[in-house]
């Protein structure tokens, strides 16, 4: 494999394309989990308790499982990121789409992080590992706006 392929593999796009995956697994094994009401695969202890995390009123926005929002935001991102050189709209304006639409994922991230640690008291590992993915997530796309501005 040469260079020129090399980078084109690992560049910053196929990056955050792996990320969207990896959060598309997370994500929809956690809406499963709420879709189906079957038991979560959880760790257990004093500090972690995802089914405490998960039937808490704080894992639902207006209604709708936060499960099912983090589903839909890595699709709408991925779909976005796979499209961004097909469609002209998305030629022109895709990389400001995904870097608001993950900037706006990355605040409520943070804010869920804040409701586990501080008003649940209790952690889910499905969550702590869906925003840290998001957060790397995050930095690619903020990453790749930089190389636009440069």
């Amino acid at each position: 494999m040469t260079l020129d392929k090399q980078e084109t593999l690992f560049n910053a796009r196929n990056i955050a394309l792996v990320l969207v995956l990896i959060g598309l697994v997370i994500s929809g094994y956690l809406s499963y989990v709420k879709l189906l009401n079957v038991p979560i695969i959880c760790l257990e202890d004093q500090i972690f308790s995802c089914d405490v995390v998960q039937s808490s009123k704080w894992s639902r926005l207006g209604g709708i499982p936060i499960a099912y929002l983090g589903f839909g935001s890595y699709s709408l991102i991925g779909m976005v990121l796979l499209l961004e050189n097909r469609i002209p709209i998305l030629k022109d304006n895709g990389r400001l789409i995904v870097f608001v639409l993950g900037l706006i994922g990355w605040l409520f991230s943070i804010w869920l992080v804040y409701i586990q640690a501080f008003i649940i008291l209790a952690f889910c590992q499905w969550c702590l590992a869906h925003e840290f993915i998001f957060t790397l997530l995050f930095g690619v796309i903020i990453y790749r706006v930089w190389q636009d501005l440069k």
